[in-house]
């Protein structure tokens, strides 16, 4: 199984936020602090805004936010979001068509995989993957948060 890179944009744009979290910051920081495309993340801060977990703010003192704690935003949740589909086999889609099919165990045991896969993601919020705050605040090369102006 792979993520896409759009769900990898997704937990990064989240992480960055969760840093950061009294201060409006632009898609150009978060792009720039991971050396990523902001076209990319115009599209990831777009989901993230009708999906309810970032707040966009226009004009020149714009940005963006979290829309509530990191301790309320479900990794699980946030991936099913992010992912196109989470078929993992041409067999398990809509136009599956396949001999075995009715008796397939391989099918049950991809199928298992996948729930327990997003079970352990279910066990994490955005402020667990936020833990070891000043090692990511650094290599993000983002100020302590007493040094960051507020929104």
């Amino acid at each position: 199984m792979r993520l896409t890179v759009f769900t990898d944009y997704t937990l990064r744009t989240l992480i960055y936020l969760a840093l950061r979290p009294d201060t409006l910051v632009t898609i150009s920081d978060v792009a720039s602090a991971y050396q990523i495309s902001t076209n990319h993340l115009m599209k990831v801060v777009h989901q993230l805004a009708l999906s309810g977990d970032v707040i966009t703010v226009r004009g020149q003192r714009g940005g963006l936010r979290l829309a509530r704690p990191a301790s309320e935003i479900n990794i699980g949740a946030v991936v099913r979001r992010a992912e196109p589909d989470l078929v993992l086999m041409p067999c398990f889609g809509a136009q599956a068509a396949c001999t075995i099919q009715p008796s397939c165990v391989a099918a049950g045991a991809i199928d298992e995989a996948l729930r327990a896969f997003l079970a352990t993601l279910d066990r994490y919020t955005l402020a667990d993957l936020v833990q070891p705050r000043a090692a990511l605040a650094g290599l993000l090369r983002i100020g302590e948060p007493s040094e960051q102006s507020t929104v």
